[in-house]
């Protein structure tokens, strides 16, 4: 093919420029194949937790200090219990943290979980408008939930099956033996605790939350904790190994080490000190570990099964 002179110099100038382009989109696809190999051997944890301990920023806190220590990445899948208690028992995932005691020794019970740790505790908490329209205040949790549908008051529930839900729907029993009586002011959002205080406070509703995630979202809604007396609203949260037996893709060695990284003295103290405009969000158990070892820490590993 016969060019031009003008287009002779046209391709001689373009010429560095195409050379030190190809070079650049080289240099590209060498990175990129180097960062897909390096993620391909990185080992990763599946990870499920309850929405509240994520919408608490806690997870944000953990996660960076295991993954660095153990050169691994943590998938973290936060939904409610109940979902995150069957994706453990489809062996979806490899460990689970969720917050519904009896539901977790249930699990252990059918065989899907094979070490299971309680980690820390907080506190439900109804939470409500500051003037308490219905007068909660100084009763039990039963006996609130009771005068809010008496008096047909605004009530958001989470209604997601998640350990929070459970709790709600465990009070209503205690209040009425067939269960909560249902109302036209009593609503689910289907949604997190983050996004079910926030409908909550836009409706100056009464809800039920976790302590850490009302903590973590009390400047941004217009909404209080309520009074109330008894121990009913404590809050127990637990972590769970998966059954290896549920699926060959289950990490189980890893999924150990995160469960000793939790108990371990180092880290309980982390979750004893978390604290969101000077106020804790959880108290550690510093449960022992099946060793009967409170301090054991797993050292960094470079393979997992």
């Amino acid at each position: 093919m016969h060019f031009g002179t003008a287009d002779a110099t046209l391709i001689a100038m373009m010429r560095p420029l195409v050379r030190s382009t190809t070079l650049v989109a080289a240099c590209l696809l060498i990175m990129a194949a180097c960062g897909e190999r390096g993620t391909s051997q990185r080992p990763v944890l599946r990870l499920a937790v309850t929405t509240s301990t994520r919408d608490s920023g806690l997870m944000d806190l953990l996660v960076p200090r295991f993954e660095a220590a153990h050169q691994v990445r943590v998938d973290v899948i936060a939904s409610g219990t109940g979902k995150a208690l069957k994706l453990g028992a489809h062996g979806d995932v490899d460990i689970v943290l969720v917050h519904d005691r009896d539901a977790e020794l249930r699990f252990m019970e059918a065989g899907h979980g094979v070490r299971h740790e309680p980690i820390m505790h907080n506190r439900f908490q109804l939470i409500g408008p500051a003037d308490d329209p219905v007068d909660v205040g100084g009763l039990s949790a039963a006996e609130a939930l009771k005068r809010i549908a008496e008096t047909g008051a605004r009530f958001v529930s989470r209604g997601d099956d998640s350990g929070t839900h459970r709790k709600e729907l465990q009070l209503w029993s205690v209040a009425y033996p067939n269960g909560n009586p249902g109302w036209e002011r009593y609503l689910e959002s289907g949604q997190g605790m983050g996004s079910t205080l926030t409908m909550a406070s836009q409706l100056q509703a009464y809800t039920l939350s976790d302590h850490g995630t009302w903590l973590a979202f009390k400047d941004r809604i217009d909404l209080v904790p309520q009074d109330l007396v008894g121990d009913a609203m404590i809050n127990p949260y637990g972590v769970i190994a998966v059954n290896p037996e549920k699926s060959e893709q289950i990490r189980h060695a890893l999924a150990v080490a995160f469960i000793d990284f939790l108990l371990s003295a180092e880290i309980q103290d982390v979750i004893g000190a978390y604290r969101i405009a000077g106020e804790p969000l959880f108290k550690p158990d510093r449960a022992a570990t099946r060793s009967g070892d409170r301090s054991r820490t797993a050292e960094p590993a470079t393979a997992w099964n």
